[in-house]
């Protein structure tokens, strides 16, 4: 018996491309997708250049980015890399191979773009009749960023740094008094000159904390925030809040501009509403996102929250948490809880 061997490498071989990929191959889905987009409209601008190398169309690099998220190819040096090894993006691009460093800026230049692209989908599928838009369900997750913390400043932080930089400057004058050797007054004035420096820089990041409005900013990715990512460990990246449709659990909206539930409710739910042409909607979310004045706001623009209670923030204040009161479904009644003694 013989083992089983693979084709001569010598041997010419006549085939297409057209062949080599799969008719249910995801690559294909893909390939269909883009070209129905309108990708003008969706703010993908293509402009050609009197002179210089012409450049690559919108839609065939985006047909490489949705291609990559499927199969977790996200980087663009994975991305440039597969234009040359994988037969599904060599049929897919028709053969282009974009270096990383214009599919980088491919990225950095349409992030509006994309975003659009992802909310003419979810109307697609809303006209598909594969999202209902009756019942969303809202929650969270958090992913890290590439921002490393000590990148990551609120004013409190800035405050504390300067502070630090004054006392050794002070500490440092202390020993100039005190000094005798020139080469050792030097030393100490070098000293002096380092921590000035950076506390120029400490203050220059106020200025921009200030201008910018926010309660942090970044220096790496602006976006990202400080967030608890997981048992109270405190990393930079983002509280992605995220819609799904009942339906056929499909994502309808996301959004990443808080760092916590307590403020997402009504901006999410009102999103998906306008986003989705519907009149009336209902949403389900946990404890995190009971806040009154959202709960309010769904309401009085005809969508309905079921959100979890909130347990009191006291509970030795004489008044009795939400959560004591019994409902009763027979009679759409609710029994209150034994008066306290």
């Amino acid at each position: 018996m013989d083992f089983i061997t693979g084709f001569d490498r010598d041997q010419l071989v006549m085939m297409d491309f057209e062949s080599a990929v799969g008719p249910d191959s995801w690559a294909r889905i893909v390939d269909m997708f883009v070209d129905i987009l309108p990708m003008g409209e969706l703010g993908f601008n293509d402009v050609l250049n009197n002179e210089g190398r012409p450049p690559y169309r919108s839609s065939d690099m985006l047909k490489l980015y949705l291609y990559g998220y499927k199969n977790k190819l996200r980087s663009s040096r994975q991305l440039e890399h597969a234009c040359k090894v994988n037969i599904e993006v060599i049929w897919l691009l028709k053969g282009l191979r974009p270096s990383a460093r214009k599919v980088a800026y491919f990225r950095k230049e349409n992030a509006k773009a994309f975003k659009l692209a992802f909310r003419h989908f979810v109307g697609l599928l809303k006209d598909w009749e594969l999202i209902e838009g009756e019942t969303i369900a809202i929650d969270s997750f958090k992913i890290r960023e590439q921002n490393a913390l000590k990148n990551n400043f609120n004013q409190n932080k800035i405050d504390r740094h300067i502070d630090y930089i004054d006392n050794k400057i002070l500490e440092y004058r202390q020993q100039l008094d005190t000094a005798d050797q020139d080469d050792l007054t030097q030393e100490v004035q070098d000293k002096i000159a380092y921590q000035e420096s950076k506390k120029d820089r400490y203050r220059t990041i106020e200025k921009q904390l200030r201008e910018s409005g926010e309660t942090q900013i970044s220096l790496t990715d602006p976006d990202a925030r400080s967030v608890v990512i997981h048992r109270n460990i405190v990393n930079v990246g983002y509280n992605v809040q995220a819609g799904c449709d009942a339906k056929h659990k499909l994502f309808v909206n996301n959004d990443t501009g808080t760092v916590n539930d307590t403020h997402a409710l009504s901006p999410m739910a009102l999103d998906a509403k306008a986003l989705l042409g519907v009149e009336e909607m209902k949403t389900l979310t946990d404890k995190g996102y009971t806040t009154a004045k959202h709960l309010e706001i769904c309401t009085d623009n005809g969508i309905t929250p079921y959100s979890s209670p909130k347990e009191h923030s006291s509970q030795h204040n004489g008044l009795y948490p939400m959560i004591d009161f019994k409902y009763g479904a027979t009679k759409d009644t609710y029994t209150c809880p034994p008066i306290r003694s």
